[in-house]
């Protein structure tokens, strides 16, 4: 096929659904490709498994599936998982095999559902933040105020707000509807729309970091406290001592997501004011690639940070050892 002049083709875009103007997003060489497919297999399948891991550790006990903490994590790694799925097939699909669709609607429609799952994968930590900013300010009420209930309703929001926003592309604002000017990293997505979600994934990620700065600096007045009247504080706030443990633990995360997801964002903000050539587009495709790094050390930090997920996993790997070793008992029994 024909390739097209993208400096051209992107300076005087005008929307339509022909094979000439989406070829001009197809950036990637014959040597490029096989990296990619490796880094996105390998990459997203070690985080649906790890994910799917960290589904099944919290759903199998009854213990942790009733606290809201649980809950909230529980959907961070669904929305991994799903955020894996649509991503890792529609990228490889689109920028490996060159499959185009068959309409814009159907292209907008792949593009939401993966926009759907990463930004609620960003919204599920913030409400995990809020989650730990409550437990810490307001610790004897946090039973009262944070209950799975209230969990679940603002899980559903959450969800149904990050689908109506990925969904309108696909509902009108799109730059074949408007007749405006389009993305030059996504096809009939137009720039007023990349614009505003970049802005709210700004207003996000600082009401995350703000949240964690004030739960760093409520951990570190706590640790103060204790140490200053710690034979009669130990004991009573053991509770305190896990929560500021997990607050932690999700600081990591959000610094894991801050490193993973700065690049991409910092090329989305800089094609909206720049032409970008053939090796930035490259660059924007290896690094939306980081999206699946995070996802995958998200799970690997719950399980070497949380201690019931880690109870939970050496439990279950423990049955699956005796199990093993009955089998392997009654297998020599037999050959006897």
């Amino acid at each position: 096929m024909e390739r097209c002049n993208l400096n051209e083709t992107i300076t005087n875009f005008r929307c339509n659904s022909t094979l000439l103007h989406l070829e001009c997003f197809m950036v990637l060489s014959e040597s490029a490709k096989p990296i990619i497919t490796v880094l996105c297999c390998s990459f997203g399948g070690l985080c649906f498994i790890e994910n799917c891991l960290v589904l099944f550790l919290i759903f199998s006990s009854a213990k942790l599936r009733k606290k809201p903490s649980y809950v909230l994590l529980s959907n961070l790694a669904l929305a991994d998982t799903l955020a894996t799925i649509t991503f890792v097939s529609s990228f490889l699909n689109f920028h490996v095999f060159n499959e185009i669709d068959a309409s814009k609607e159907i292209y907008l429609l792949k593009l939401g559902g993966v926009n759907t799952s990463f930004t609620t994968s960003l919204g599920s930590l913030l409400l995990m933040a809020f989650d730990r900013y409550i437990c810490l300010l307001k610790p004897s009420q946090y039973k009262l105020l944070v209950t799975r209930r209230r969990a679940v309703v603002a899980l559903m929001v959450l969800w149904a707000t990050a689908l109506f926003l990925s969904s309108l592309p696909l509902l009108g604002w799109n730059c074949c509807s408007l007749h405006s000017t389009c993305s030059q990293l996504f096809p009939f997505v137009s720039i007023s729309y990349i614009s505003s979600w970049i802005i709210l994934v700004m207003i996000l990620l600082a009401s995350i970091i703000y949240a964690y700065m004030h739960i760093l600096w409520k951990a570190h007045q706590h640790a103060l406290y204790m140490k200053k009247y710690h034979l009669e504080v130990i004991q009573q706030n053991t509770k305190m001592r896990i929560d500021i443990k997990l607050a932690k633990t999700l600081l990591i995360v959000l610094m894991v997501l801050m490193i993973c997801w700065s690049p991409g964002l910092f090329l989305m903000i800089y094609s909206l004011f720049s032409i970008m050539d053939n090796s930035a587009r490259i660059v924007f495709a290896f690094c939306i690639t980081l999206c699946l790094v995070n996802s995958m050390v998200n799970p690997a930090i719950y399980a070497l940070r949380s201690k019931e997920l880690s109870s939970s996993l050496r439990r279950i790997c423990s049955c699956f050892g005796k199990v093993l070793g009955i089998s392997e008992t009654n297998e020599e029994a037999e050959s006897s």
